[in-house]
């Protein structure tokens, strides 16, 4: 059997819960992608242009800092990498996250909140951070149950 990681980053703490119930229904670890600055609600504010959230999504180079590390990336098969979703992709702090480990041979897959907007091209924008994963598309999972979870990672065939 597979081991399964659910790996996310979570702003206000939506994506939180949805990634504790995926794990859950996967039989997964978990592991939250922990910025090491975390962010305020004004650096959240996607309406103000100088925000910090804004500044990071119109820069290609941002890396955010990660402040924690995950130890034992070798053991797992399947990393479930999840965020919410910010200008139609995944923060930054994602590729920073991908950049951050090797990632060969696993197996990922993606999964999201968003107030509106879909996944859009982020699997082959994060692609070049981790080419050497296999990458097995994803989906949002906003307002899902536990049981719906299970179907769809029951459908993935990992």
């Amino acid at each position: 059997m597979k081991k399964i990681l659910v790996a996310y980053f979570s702003a206000s703490g939506t994506t939180k819960k949805a990634a504790a119930l995926l794990a859950k229904a996967a039989n997964a670890d978990l592991f939250e992608i922990e910025p090491k600055t975390p962010y305020s609600a004004a650096d959240l504010d996607w309406t103000n242009k100088k925000s910090r959230s804004t500044l990071e999504m119109n820069d290609p180079a941002s890396r955010p800092k990660i402040g924690n590390h995950l130890e034992n990336l070798a053991d797992y098969d399947v990393v479930f990498l999840g965020f919410p979703v910010w200008w139609y992709t995944a923060p930054t702090i994602i590729k920073t996250f991908l950049e951050s480990y090797d990632f060969a041979g696993k197996q990922i897959v993606l999964f999201a909140t968003s107030g509106g907007s879909g996944l859009g091209r982020t699997e082959s924008a994060l692609k070049a951070c981790a080419p050497n994963a296999v990458w097995k598309g994803g989906k949002l999972i906003n307002g899902a149950t536990e049981s719906s979870l299970k179907s769809w990672v029951e459908s993935l065939n990992l």
